[in-house]
């Protein structure tokens, strides 16, 4: 890299910083945090110990967003005197380090310019995850278990925390259906972007003939709402069965009526929950799924008004194919929305999903603001 490229680079990472500055409103958050952290000395702060982790989830949020940003702009400080340094000395070694360094701070600048994009209400929350097969039986179940790996991969690698909420196994392979819990800082904010149908092309190992099959699994996305939360659902238009627990889940399965099912007739939307050992928790948790759900459909529907009013022709959500995982007759992982494409199959499958998660987020910034 020549000198005057990095010179380039720095005043490009100046501009972002000014702009990340300006974006941030730094005294306000700053005003924010001394105001949690107020309330953390009160003497009754834990007598309600979930509302006490929202106030330390916030406050920690805050804090590391600031700190985050203070630390950029000091190495940018530092990476600009090192420029200065290399220009009145030219030393190759002192060149060398402060071009790997303008790499590093670009890497950092996109993302945290990540973790700004995630600003809409519920994007920190924790994500509640389903995948559903199509049609193809033991093909399409299969490839909902490949992609349950590959969810709970991505969230061992962000430090996440993954509980099984509901899970139906395959009759050969597979599963049927399965929703996760995925729990973690700013969750819902990328999973979001996973939402709608992906397909899989493949020869399959189930084909004694070898033949190349395709499967599609839908992959549903809501976020865990808090008590904070109301969404007014009447007593009267939910149906609630119970039923013996199957599959893995430990010792009590199979032996008492604990899993739960409620459907909401209105809509017909159906949860279950058998993770708990008792009925009442595995109720409590499928109304926070209920809950869940409802708001999602609120959504899509504000969404779905908003493209008849653009004048949009496609559709939002539930159906739409988003991307394509084709193992041959050649290896490559394709998103429709945004064009990203990765040759690594293993390593998406692997969990490697932020450049598709990025990609996302980028492209819905860009459509937002048009």
């Amino acid at each position: 890299m020549e000198l005057v490229e990095v010179k380039q680079e720095l005043s490009a990472m100046a501009k972002r910083i000014t702009d990340f500055r300006g974006s941030l409103d730094l005294d306000q958050k700053q005003e924010r945090i001394a105001e949690l952290d107020e309330k953390m000395t009160d003497p009754d702060f834990w007598n309600d110990q979930d509302a006490a982790q929202v106030v330390i989830n916030e406050a920690n949020a805050l804090k590391e967003q600031v700190n985050t940003f203070i630390k950029l702009e000091s190495a940018y400080e530092d990476l600009e005197v090192s420029y200065e340094l290399v220009k009145e000395e030219e030393d190759a070694d002192l060149q060398a380090e402060l071009e790997s360094g303008v790499k590093e701070l670009a890497q950092k600048l996109n993302d945290f310019e990540l973790q700004l994009l995630l600003s809409e209400p519920y994007d920190k929350n924790n994500a509640i995850l389903e995948l559903h097969p199509g049609a193809g039986g033991t093909e399409s179940q299969d490839w909902a278990s490949m992609l349950l790996r590959m969810y709970t991969r991505w969230a061992e690698r962000k430090g996440y925390k993954v509980e099984t909420l509901d899970y139906l196994p395959g009759d050969e392979a597979g599963v049927k259906s399965v929703t996760l819990l995925i729990k973690g800082h700013n969750a819902y904010g990328y999973l979001k972007a996973e939402k709608g149908v992906h397909r899989l092309v493949r020869i399959s190992p189930f084909d004694s003939s070898g033949r190349r099959h395709t499967s599609f699994v839908s992959c549903e996305i809501m976020p865990e709402l808090d008590d904070s939360v109301e969404i007014d659902i009447s007593p009267e238009d939910l149906k609630v069965d119970t039923y013996r627990a199957s599959g893995a889940g430990g010792q009590h399965i199979n032996t008492t009526d604990s899993a739960v099912r409620i459907t909401h007739l209105p809509t017909n939307t159906v949860v279950t929950c058998q993770t708990e050992r008792s009925q009442i928790k595995n109720r409590e948790r499928a109304m926070k799924m209920m809950q869940a759900k409802l708001y999602q459909l609120k959504i899509e529907e504000q969404q779905q008004e908003l493209a008849e009013i653009r004048g949009e022709q496609k559709e939002i959500g539930w159906g739409s194919q988003i991307r394509s995982y084709v193992f041959h007759p050649y290896s490559m992982v394709k998103d429709h929305r945004t064009n990203y494409e990765i040759g690594n199959t293993n390593a998406v499958m692997d969990g490697e999903l932020d450049g598709f998660i990025n990609a996302y987020l980028r492209s819905s910034l860009s459509y937002a603001t048009e």
